[in-house]
């Protein structure tokens, strides 16, 4: 089977409205990432069959829940859940954020190849960074714990209409009780990936 029918497949299990050009620009994605792994070691997954699944399928359900219009990925490592996202949401804006230089460096390739007009990679760790303007939504795929996922990244978003987005995997009840006292869950989606084993939950998170 071609990464492209399994990514079809995959999208049309998922209930997702994806185009064919941006099915094409995934696939370009994951070949890349397939490619600079070898030498760049940015994922433990090295099957680009398995990165379907466990990287673009498992970013792309997220967007479902977001609001807003500009967004960083903390943490972003090669581009995830970004660089897929950015792709299905052409009308939005991300940054995509991390202290290791080779994962820019992989991130500006991919902006230039792939003719992203909507992804700005950036090269800083999380806490020196200032944006211009305050973003609607912070997003963390495996970056850190909650507790010090908000607390490294209040600056980032403004105390009204900000979220902060984190992917887990089981429910991090543990995680939830320990948070500061400005900080609210506002919700908790399970996601369901096609093909995935195991639980992913979205936690939203703001500000009060």
């Amino acid at each position: 089977m071609t990464l492209q029918t399994q990514l079809e497949s995959l999208i049309q299990d998922a209930d997702l409205s994806v185009t064919d050009e941006q099915i094409a620009l995934l696939i370009q994605y994951v070949e890349m990432l397939n490619k600079w792994n070898k030498a760049y070691n940015l994922t433990s997954v090295r099957e680009p069959k398995d990165m379907l699944v466990k990287h673009i399928m498992d970013s792309l359900m997220v967007g479902k829940v977001l609001e807003g219009q500009h967004f960083i990925d903390v943490g972003t490592g090669p581009g995830l859940p970004g660089i897929p996202l950015a792709i299905l949401f052409p009308e939005l804006d991300f940054v995509l954020l991390d202290s290791l230089g080779k994962r820019i460096t992989f991130l500006r390739q991919v902006v230039f190849q792939l003719k992203l007009k909507n992804v700005t990679p950036v090269l800083s760790r999380v806490e020196k960074y200032q944006p211009e303007q305050p973003f609607d939504g912070v997003l963390s795929r495996a970056f850190a714990s909650l507790n010090d996922m908000v607390t490294w990244c209040q600056h980032l978003i403004s105390n009204e209409q900000g979220r902060f987005f984190a992917l887990k995997g089981q429910y991090p009840q543990d995680e939830i009780a320990l948070l500061p006292e400005n900080i609210k869950l506002v919700t908790s989606y399970e996601i369901s990936v096609p093909q995935l084993a195991g639980e992913r939950h979205l936690i939203e998170l703001k500000k009060v």
